[in-house]
Formats: C-alpha cells, structure tokens, sequence
C-alpha cells in the first residue's frame, strides 16, 4: 500500500508561522514525523507541499494509479477550493483531511470545507498526531 500526503499553502512555515497556533516544530520535523508513521503502519509513503492550487490539483491527479490513498491538509484551499475537491472526487482514491489546528474553534470562514465533502474522515486540532491517525486510518482500510 502506498500512501501520498499532500501539504498546502504556508505549511512549509512551520515553526516561524503563528507558533501559538501551530508550535515551533518546523516542515522538516513534520515531514520526519509523517515518514516514521509510515513505518510503523508499514506503508510506502510520498509526501509533498505545494503553495499553488493547480500544483496541488496536478498531484492529486497523478496520483491515480500511484497511490492507494491519499492524506491532505489543504490549509486554506479548504475553505476555498472546489478544483481539489473535484480533483480528490475525480480520482476515487480514499482521502482522509487533516488540519494541525482545531479549524472549528477558529475564526468563522475556517468552519467550512469543501475538501470533508470527498474525504471519509477529517481530523482537526491534533498537531502531527492527525497525520499519524490517518495513515493508520487508511492502511486499516
């Protein structure tokens, strides 16, 4: 099984960007966390971060036949992105979304997803442990 996780805008900040929101753990922590994760579901994993919506859309579709689900935190294309949706509903590749912070606690426009509407779970507010719960999530599947 292979797994592909997929970052968007301002994740490669980590560690500088809002710490009281996100922590001091950087991009490269969180990578490191991701690819231990995927040992211990023993999964084959890809990680990849993207600022640019058509760059995230164009992995998503390279995906198909590649990847056997797909874990993504689309940042703020998801409150905002009907192309990555029709891209994760395009593919039909299992999808869990995941968000470092608790989105719903937040300001009011983060309440909205359009990305939960192609995912099978989404997972706020649990920093990196959301992405260690996903992977679980889809290698049970």
């Amino acid at each position: 099984m292979k797994i592909l996780v997929i970052n968007g805008p301002n994740i490669n900040l980590l560690g500088i960007r809002e710490p009281e929101i996100y922590g001091t753990e950087t991009y490269a922590d969180l990578v490191n966390f991701i690819e231990e994760a995927f040992a211990e579901a023993g999964v084959e994993g890809d990680v990849y971060q993207s600022n640019h919506e058509g760059e995230i859309v164009d992995r998503i579709q390279k995906a198909i036949g590649d990847a056997d689900g797909i874990v993504i935190n689309p940042a703020a294309y998801t409150h905002t992105s009907v192309a990555i949706l029709d891209a994760l509903k395009a593919v039909g590749i299992p999808t869990v979304e995941v968000h470092l912070s608790d989105v719903d606690s937040r300001e009011s426009f983060r309440k909205i997803s359009y990305v939960s509407l192609a995912a099978a779970k989404t997972i706020k507010g649990k920093g990196f442990e959301g992405y260690r719960e996903a992977i679980l999530y889809l290698a049970g599947k």
